[in-house]
């Protein structure tokens, strides 16, 4: 049996950045209770021409971040915060991507921001946009400020303890959805 595969996709248009050691940080954690084949992906592996408006036009480096979005069996999201949302080539990057794709992935959300004001940016802009989707949203979301990471790594106790709930709940749907997709194929046709 093939291990999951996981998709953890930082839009930070920095390396290395805050945002992409929170995703690693969340895929270590489910790493601790499944075996996964992971794959870490970062904005900037998109390459230049990005500003494409369809997705034949994607350069290639693109089209492969898509590609493997879509075709992961999970994802780990996470984007620093900019003017209150997040980030416009994070979200562009997700526009090419088929909603019936994502729909039933299981889902960790997670942002990084300059401090408390942009905590909710989880709740209030990423749940909706994986709302859409129809994503499976594991219920435990994970912010990092400014001060809760230290050279690109979780810093403080409250923060590290959402991660490990995050892995944990992402390990739960990920063995839910795999019981599901095996009962399906088990079933006889109607």
């Amino acid at each position: 049996m093939s291990l999951p595969r996981v998709v953890a996709f930082s839009a930070s248009s920095n390396r290395p950045s805050r945002t992409r050691g929170l995703v690693e940080a969340v895929a270590a954690e489910l790493a601790r209770h499944q075996r996964i084949d992971l794959r870490v992906y970062d904005l900037l592996d998109a390459g230049p021409g990005l500003g494409v408006t369809t997705r034949d036009a994607l350069p290639l480096p693109a089209a492969r971040i898509v590609e493997a979005i879509e075709g992961s069996d999970a994802l780990i999201v996470g984007t620093p915060v900019y003017k209150g949302s997040y980030s416009g080539l994070f979200k562009h990057v997700l526009d090419f991507v088929e909603p019936e794709r994502i729909a039933g992935k299981p889902v960790v959300l997670t942002a990084t921001g300059g401090g408390l004001r942009h905590a909710l940016i989880v709740e209030h802009a990423l749940r909706p946009l994986f709302g859409f989707f129809a994503a499976h949203i594991a219920p435990t979301s994970v912010y990092a400020g400014g001060a809760e990471m230290e050279d690109g790594a979780v810093a403080d106790a409250g923060v590290a303890e959402r991660v490990a709930a995050a892995g944990r709940e992402l390990a739960l749907l990920i063995e839910a959805a795999s019981l599901d997709a095996k009962q399906r194929r088990a079933a006889p046709a109607a």
